[in-house]
């Protein structure tokens, strides 16, 4: 067990660990031109897959366990969680509604977004999976439980490395240069070191708010798999390969859970 001054740097450095995956998987771009949609769909959906996972086993469950202690009241520690994610789902909610982004495959969303260059909504949209992504790995650390904190780290790292290599190709796809859309990419993953320091230094300050926190992380990764990349990866032909690939990596998930948390 750390302690508490601790787990807000490890939490912030774990997150920018993990959010340099993104970099990792930017570096096809220097190899390939283009994505096909099959391996696309696939990607992403594995990447759902391993934050489905994350938001149960590393931080709804654990939520469960801090508001049973808190309480005493399994009752009363699952209402705390749930309340917790529907603020989460909420915010990622009214933040959509609010700024201009764009998908991959479902094109552009939100208010004025024809009056900003493409290449900042492709920005906006990794921003609002990111954030919640690094924020997810600063709960992760919570009352020092380094087990939890790196499957969760590990996890994230490797959903973003086809993440990045999907934003790379696809700013390539618009005619921006191979070393633009690398270092693009790399910066929007830059942003969950800060969504890990938020995380992180929410719970050093506010013990008592873990259970909330740990369902406000959860929910707002649900709200992205449901919201967006599960709607984006199911469009097209290969529903069922999008299945099955964020079966592999939700078990993937579980697995680095299970053996590190």
């Amino acid at each position: 067990m750390l302690e508490e001054a601790n787990v807000v740097l490890l939490g912030a450095t774990a997150s920018l660990l993990a959010g340099l995956g993104t970099g990792v998987g930017a570096l096809g771009v220097f190899l390939v031109r283009k994505l096909t949609p099959q391996l696309q769909d696939g990607m992403l959906s594995a990447a759902a897959g391993v934050m489905l996972a994350a938001s149960f086993f590393s931080l709804l469950l654990p939520g469960l366990e801090y508001g049973e202690d808190l309480t005493g009241e399994t009752w009363s520690a699952a209402l705390m969680v749930i309340a917790g994610l529907l603020m989460g789902a909420g915010l990622l909610f009214s933040i959509h509604q609010r700024l201009p982004h764009e998908h991959f495959t479902l094109g552009r969303e939100g208010p004025d977004s024809a009056r900003i260059r493409r290449i900042w909504l492709f920005i906006i949209a990794i921003a609002l999976h990111n954030f919640p992504e690094g924020m997810a790995v600063g709960v992760g650390f919570a009352g020092g439980d380094i087990g939890n904190g790196t499957a969760l780290a590990i996890g994230i790292g490797l959903q973003n490395i086809p993440e990045g290599l999907a934003v790379a190709v696809s700013l390539l796809a618009i005619e921006h240069s191979r070393l633009k859309s690398f270092v693009i990419a790399v910066l929007t993953g830059l942003l969950e070191p800060i969504g890990g320091l938020f995380g992180s230094a929410m719970v050093w300050l506010a013990e008592p708010l873990m259970p909330w926190t740990l369902g406000f992380a959860a929910g707002a990764m649900l709200f992205i798999i449901s919201d967006e990349i599960i709607p984006e990866t199911h469009r097209g032909q290969f529903k069922t390969l999008a299945t099955f690939s964020l079966l592999g990596g939700f078990v993937v998930m579980m697995f680095l859970d299970a053996s590190l948390g």
